[in-house]
């Protein structure tokens, strides 16, 4: 299947095991940058951006920008749901960790949007983040 083609049960979404060749390591070497978050506010001149690897659906990478100074994630990735457990360095000073899960859209220009629901070990609120993916200059 394409990129682009529906897969069925996936609510429209395309086959997010990435195209031929790609050994299903759809989010491997892509970028993206956070547009909202529950948790804070979005700096549109520097917001979060993450750098994605994966193999065999294990995902891993790194973020910086707006409040953060430097994070790591690891996890893994099971078709268009991500799970992920994540540590960063503030820019007010102090750390910050905790788990998530993503769902995977496609959006109509063929980039990938990952809607992340959330929450930071010690405080049970739940937040939602939304990133969409950068395109190399």
């Amino acid at each position: 299947m394409s990129d682009t083609t529906p897969s069925p049960g996936l609510s429209g979404s395309p086959d997010t095991s990435g195209p031929p060749g790609a050994s299903g390591d759809l989010l491997d070497g892509r970028a993206f940058a956070m547009v909202s978050s529950t948790a804070s506010e979005v700096n549109a001149d520097e917001p979060t951006r993450f750098h994605y690897r994966e193999a065999n659906g294990v995902i891993w990478g790194g973020y910086t920008g707006d409040t953060v100074i430097h994070g790591r994630f690891v996890g893994t990735r099971d078709d268009d749901r991500i799970e992920l457990t994540y540590a960063h360095a503030l820019k007010a000073g102090g750390r910050a960790a905790g788990r998530s899960t993503s769902r995977i859209e496609w959006l109509p220009d063929g980039r990938l949007r990952l809607v992340e629901e959330f929450a930071f070990d010690g405080d049970d609120t739940p937040q939602v983040s939304v990133c969409e993916e950068i395109r190399p200059a």
